[in-house]
This record gives structure tokens, sequence and C-alpha cells, in this order.
């Protein structure tokens, strides 16, 4: 499939490095982006076409992948009608819905969103995709394979549940670095310097993360059995539990996922 990615930012980078990892050539990709810096260092990478011309880029692409900022979106879609009529439509611009990205391309409905994140970035992504009924089962398992290559997938049913994914897992790797920061600030002050505070505190939380994932067992149940009765690890839960910050946790999130619906309609308007 020859692939145009429009914005060779770093999801785009991740994405076009994992493909040619898993033995695309790099002839099928080509990349469009303003910038010269990041033009030139998409061909001296990976060695393919980067142009500034978003309609260049895109001219017989098989399949679309828009991965510029949302803001942008509209004015690029809307130069790009014409020439994406026969491609299949990716989009990882958070926030905007198929309805309204169609819409700016002039009627287009083959479109696959997705809700990729940073972890992508070192191959551990988390990404949730939503195809509207024209995309082809041939077109689904495409896309699926696209970011297969830069971590795990997750197919929803429901546009609205991107919001959900983009409170979950979109913004999921800031709260794993606020923990990470706060674990550091507690080895701090109890006499670490900082390079052993990061070490300590990355790597359990690292370990633990792989450790869920390779148990059957619920992140509840994996929390009960090193949490000792009467023991360091019950004192410092029951500190967290005090100040509700479970409970506080769940908010936040449920903020984010408001948001990300907010942004959504912003987005949409005109």
């Amino acid at each position: 499939m020859k692939l145009a990615f429009i914005g060779g930012g770093n999801m785009a980078t991740a994405l076009i490095g994992g493909i040619l990892g898993s033995g695309t050539p790099a002839a099928d990709v080509r990349v469009a982006d303003i910038v010269p810096e990041a033009r030139e260092r998409m061909r001296a990478e990976f060695g393919v076409a980067a142009v500034e011309s978003a309609t260049e880029a895109a001219a017989g692409a098989e399949c679309l992948v828009f991965a510029v900022k949302p803001q942008q979106l509209r004015a690029v879609a809307s130069e790009l009608g014409g020439v994406a009529r026969d491609a299949l439509i990716v989009t990882i611009a958070a926030g905007v819905r198929t309805g309204d990205l169609g819409r700016w391309l002039g009627g287009h409905e083959r479109i696959v969103r997705v809700m990729p994140n940073t972890p992508a970035l070192v191959g551990a992504g988390m990404s949730a995709l939503f195809a509207l009924p024209s995309v082809s089962a041939a077109e689904r398992r495409a896309v699926e394979q696209l970011f297969s290559v830069v971590g795990k997938v997750l197919w929803v049913e429901r546009e609205e549940q991107i919001d959900a994914v983009t409170a979950v897992s979109g913004s999921g790797p800031a709260y794993a670095f606020y923990l990470v920061e706060s674990m550091e600030a507690a080895a701090r002050q109890l006499g670490f310097d900082a390079e052993a505070a990061r070490l300590l505190s990355v790597t359990t939380l690292l370990g633990a993360a792989k450790l869920a994932d390779a148990s059957p067992e619920s992140a509840e149940v994996l929390r009960a059995r090193v949490t000792s009765k009467g023991g360091t690890t019950e004192r410092a839960l029951s500190v967290l539990e005090g100040h509700g910050v479970k409970r506080h946790f769940v908010e936040a999130i449920l903020a984010a996922e408001a948001r990300s619906r907010e942004l959504g309609e912003a987005a949409g308007k005109g």
C-alpha cells in the first residue's frame, strides 16, 4: 500500500520507522511537512520522499495519514479533497471527528480515526481505532497492521468512545510521568541523588506494568499481594486512601474525557 503522511512530527516518525522496519519499501512512503528540517530528517533517517506540498505527497497515495495538529487539519483537508477522493483516510489528529473531516474533504466516507499515545515512539504504544462503515474489512486490517508495529491496538465500535480513550490512554502517559515525578521527589527527600531516584522510580513502574501485563490477575489482586497487613505498603496506601487519591484520579480522567468532547465540538464548528 502506497502511503502519504501529511505531517512529519514525532508520531509520524514512529509510524514510518515501524512500517519500514516491518518490510514496507521506502519508495512506498511519502511525507509532506512545511518545515525544511523535518523533511531533511525524514530523507536522512528513512530514505523516503519528503516534500513541502501536501498535494504533491498525496497524489496517487492509497492511504493518506493526517498527522498534523488539529487546528491545521481543516485547511489541509480542504486543500486535498480532490486529490484524496480515492484514498483511505487515517487521522490521528486529536479531537477531530470523522464527520467533520469527511465534510472538509468534500464528502469522504472511508475514514479511520485513531488515538495513539506517545509510547509509540519506543514501540510500546496503545492505539484505539474507529472506522466508518464504508471502510472495508481489508482496509481495517491494513490500518490495524500499521499501528500494530508501534504497540497494541483496540477497535472501538462507537466514535464517542475515542473521547474516553483519549482520557485513559491518550493522556495516560502524563499520569504515569506524574507518578514517577512523585516517587522521585520522595526518593530525593530520603537522601538519594537524582540519578538513583530516577532509577528506583522508573524501573519500579516499568516492572510493575510488565507484571500487570503478564498476569491474568487484576491490578487490585496484584496490589493486595504486595500489601502485607501492618506493613510499609499498607501504611503508604492508607495515606493515599485517606486523601481520596483513587477517587480524585477517576475524577481527573472523567474531566479529561469531558474536555476531549468539548474540543471535538469546537473543532467541528463552521
